[in-house]
C-alpha cells in the first residue's frame, strides 16, 4: 500500500542526479512495478526526465535492447521447430523405429500443436519466425479448433514486448470470421503487452468488451490476455473486469477459474485491491456446486487467491479461517495453497513441517489427495531462493518418492522444478531424467515438462540430449510426445537469451507477477490430461509473465548503448567475511553486452567507468570515470 509514497520518496532524494534515477527506473521495471513517475514526482524534475523515467519503468525499450542484444550475439536468423527437435540425430543409423519409416511426415494436430508452442518459445520477442510472421503464412490453418487459439496467440509471444509492430501483426487477426483465430488474437494481444506499459492502454481497449462478451473461448481467452498483460499492475479497471467475469453466474469454471488466477497476478502481492478481490474469489467458492468444484481448473481459482497472499507471511491467516468454511475437499486444496505463497521464498522452517506433515497422510483415493499433491510443491515454494532450504528441500523430496502415495510422488517432479527454475541444476536434471521413464505416465510427463522449467533458457545441451532421447523413447505416445516438444520450448526459450528465474537483483528479490506464471503451469501439471492435454493448454502462455531476457547491458546516460569490459563469474556468497573479498570466482572477460546465468554475477572489468546502481544486471547505467587516465596516452 506504502509503496508508491516510498518509492517517490527515493526519486526526490536522488533528483540532482539523473543517471541514478534512471538505473532505479530501470529496476523498478524489471520488478514489473507499476509507478507513475509522471503523476507521482514533484515538479523538482522536468517534463522530459519524468517522460523517459516513466518509459523506462514501463519497459517501453526493453524491446529494443532485447533485438540489440540478438543482433550482438549474431542469433538473429528465426528458428523452425524442427531446428530445435533434430530428428536427424535420433534416427540410428540404417534403423528406422517407425516401422514403415513413412508416417514421420504425417502432420498430426497434435504435433503441429507442439511445434506452435516450440516455434512461440523459441522466438520469443525477436518478432520474426518462419511458421506465422512470413507472407502467405498457413501454419494457423495446420492446428484445427483451440490448437488455432494458441498458434495465433503465439504471434503475441513471438512480438513480445513490441507493442507497436505487434499491434500491426495481430490487428488482421481481430476480425477473423473463425472464432478461435479471434480468441487466439485477444490472448496474442494481452501477451504481447506483457511487462510493457503503453500510454494507449491497447490491451484492456481491445479486451474488454471480449472479456463482458456472451461467447465463451472468447471470454477464456480474453479474461488470461488482462492477466499476462497486466500481471503486478494493480490496475483497478482491470480488476474489475475479472471480478465481475467471477461473479457472473453464466460463466463456466474453466473461466471463472483462468480469471481468478489472472485477478490473482494483477494484484500478486498483496497490491492495493488485493483485499476485495479475495473476498471476490472466496465468495465464488463459498457458492459453486460440487460439480463446479471437482472441474480442474478450480484450482487455478485457488491459486489465484494464494498469489493476492504472495510472500505476505501472516496476514493469510484469517483469509485461511474463511477459506476453511467451504464444505469441499478444494477447501483443504486453498489452505495449503494460501500457505505456500504466504510464505514463499521465505524458507520458513516451521510450514515446511506443516507441509511435510500434510504429505505424510496415507490417503488411497487419488481424487482426495490434491492437497497433498500442492504441498510438495508447497515445500520447493517456500525453500525457493534461499540455497540452504533448497539442499534440505531435495531430501525432503527423496523421501517423498520413497515412501507416499501416487498423488504426492506425481507432485515431486513438479517441486523440484520450481526449486531450481532456470538454472540447469545437474542434481536436479538427473533426477527428473530418471523420472522421465518412470512406469506412471503422469509422473514421467510431469518429470518431462519439469526438464523443460529447470532449464528454461539456458540451452543446455545435456537436457537436449535427454529430451531428444526421451522423444525417440515416446514416439508412440502422443501425450508424452507433447511434453517432450514443450520442454523443448523451454529450454530454447528466445534463443536462450531469455529465462525464468523469478529472482533478480543478485538473487535478492522475487518478482511477484514471475512466481505466479511458472505456477500456473506447474498447477496445470497436477491434472495434465484435462488442461495441458486438453483444451485449455493456452494457459502455458502464462508463462510469459515470467519470461525476461538474461541479459546484462550497459548504456550511457543517454540510455544509448555502450560496450564496456565485464568480468562474468559464478557468484560468491561473501555476505559477513572481512575486508575486500572477491565476488565471483572463476570468470571470463567479455565485452557487454553479455548474457547472465542464474548462479553468475557481474562485475565491470575496466576503471573507465564507474557503474551507478550496485547490482550490474538488465540495463545497467555506466558514466565516464573522471580519475580515469588512459595508460595508452602516457607510453607516448
Amino acid at each position: 500500500g506504502g509503496g508508491e509514497g516510498r518509492i517517490a520518496a527515493l526519486f526526490e532524494a536522488a533528483k540532482d542526479d539523473t543517471d541514478l534515477c534512471k538505473q532505479m527506473a530501470c529496476i523498478l521495471g524489471r520488478a514489473r512495478v507499476n509507478f507513475d513517475a509522471e503523476e507521482t514526482l514533484s515538479d523538482a524534475f522536468d517534463d522530459d526526465l519524468k517522460e523517459s523515467l516513466n518509459g523506462l519503468i514501463g519497459n517501453e525499450r526493453l524491446s529494443e535492447f532485447f533485438l540489440n542484444l540478438g543482433r550482438d550475439l549474431d542469433v538473429v536468423e528465426a528458428k523452425k521447430p524442427e531446428d530445435i527437435y533434430k530428428s536427424h540425430l535420433s534416427e540410428t543409423a540404417g534403423f528406422k523405429r517407425s516401422g514403415g519409416g513413412g508416417d514421420r511426415n504425417v502432420d498430426s494436430a497434435r504435433a503441429n500443436l507442439a511445434s506452435t508452442f516450440v516455434n512461440g518459445f523459441v522466438n520469443a520477442g525477436f518478432c520474426a519466425d518462419k511458421l506465422l510472421t512470413v507472407p502467405d503464412a498457413d501454419w494457423l490453418y495446420k492446428n484445427k479448433d483451440h490448437g488455432m487459439l494458441s498458434a495465433t496467440a503465439s504471434i503475441g509471444q513471438i512480438m513480445m514486448w513490441n507493442v507497436e509492430e505487434g499491434l500491426t501483426a495481430i490487428d488482421k487477426y481481430l476480425y477473423s470470421n473463425e472464432e478461435m483465430v479471434k480468441a487466439g488474437a485477444c490472448l496474442g494481444v494481452g501477451i504481447l503487452c506483457s511487462g510493457v506499459r503503453n500510454e494507449a492502454d491497447p490491451a484492456l481497449a481491445l479486451l474488454q468488451e471480449h472479456a463482458e462478451g456472451k461467447n465463451g473461448v472468447m471470454r477464456n481467452a480474453a479474461v488470461e490476455g488482462l492477466g499476462v498483460a497486466y500481471a503486478g499492475s494493480g490496475r483497478e479497471e482491470v480488476g474489475d473486469i475479472l471480478k465481475s467475469v467471477i461473479e457472473d453466474d453464466k460463466a463456466d469454471m474453466t473461466l471463472v477459474g483462468l480469471a481468478g488466477l489472472s485477478l490473482g497476478q494483477v494484484f500478486v502481492q498483496g497490491l492495493e485491491g488485493a483485499e476485495e478481490a479475495g473476498a471476490c474469489i472466496v465468495q465464488k467458492l463459498m457458492e459453486a456446486t460440487d460439480t463446479d468444484l471437482d472441474n480442474p481448473h478450480a484450482k487455478l481459482l485457488c491459486l489465484g487467491l494464494g498469489l493476492l497472499f504472495l510472500s505476505s507471511g501472516s496476514r493469510v491467516d484469517a483469509m485461511i479461517e474463511a477459506v476453511k468454511t467451504v464444505e469441499h475437499q478444494i477447501s483443504k486444496f486453498a489452505v495449503n495453497t494460501l500457505t505456500a505463497c504466504a510464505y514463499a521464498g521465505s524458507g520458513n522452517v516451521l510450514k515446511v513441517q506443516n507441509m511435510l506433515h500434510e504429505c505424510a497422510e496415507h490417503i488411497e483415493e487419488g481424487d482426495k489427495a490434491a492437497h497433498q499433491a500442492v504441498a510438495a510443491i508447497g515445500v520447493a515454494l517456500i525453500t525457493m531462493g534461499e540455497e540452504v532450504g533448497s539442499e534440505m528441500a531435495l531430501r525432503a523430496f527423496d523421501h517423498l518418492l520413497h515412501y507416499c502415495e501416487l498423488p504426492i510422488k506425481r507432485a515431486v517432479p513438479l517441486a523440484l522444478a520450481l526449486s531450481s527454475v532456470s538454472t540447469a541444476d545437474y542434481t536436479i536434471i538427473d533426477q527428473l531424467s530418471r523420472l522421465s521413464h518412470h512406469e506412471d505416465e503422469q509422473i514421467s510427463q510431469n518429470a518431462i515438462i519439469g526438464l523443460g522449467v529447470v532449464s528454461a533458457g539456458t540451452n543446455n545441451s545435456r537436457v537436449a540430449g535427454l529430451l531428444r532421447g526421451l522423444s525417440d523413447f515416446y514416439a508412440k505416445e502422443a501425450g508424452h510426445m507433447f511434453c517432450v516438444r514443450v520442454a523443448q520450448g523451454f529450454l530454447h526459450m528466445g534463443k536462450g537469451l531469455v529465462g525464468c528465474n523469478p529472482y533478480h537483483s543478485d538473487q535478492l528479490l522475487m518478482n511477484g507477477p514471475a512466481v505466479g506464471g511458472i505456477l500456473a503451469v506447474l498447477y496445470s501439471c497436477l491434472d495434465l490430461k484435462s488442461t495441458l492435454l486438453d483444451k485449455t493448454h493456452y494457459i502455458l502462455y502464462y508463462l510469459c509473465s515470467s519470461m525476461n531476457p538474461r541479459m546484462l547491458v550497459t548504456v550511457d546516460s543517454n540510455m544509448d548503448w555502450k560496450p564496456c569490459t565485464v568480468r562474468v563469474g559464478q557468484r560468491v556468497d561473501t555476505v559477513g567475511a572481512p575486508g575486500k573479498p572477491k565476488t565471483i570466482t572463476g570468470f571470463q572477460t567479455h565485452t557487454s553486452p553479455v548474457l547472465l546465468s542464474v548462479r553468475e554475477r557481474a562485475e565491470l572489468g575496466t576503471e573507465e567507468f564507474l557503474q551507478v546502481g550496485s547490482v550490474l544486471e538488465g540495463i545497467v547505467v555506466v558514466k565516464e570515470n573522471p580519475e580515469w587516465e588512459d595508460p595508452a596516452k602516457d607510453d607516448k
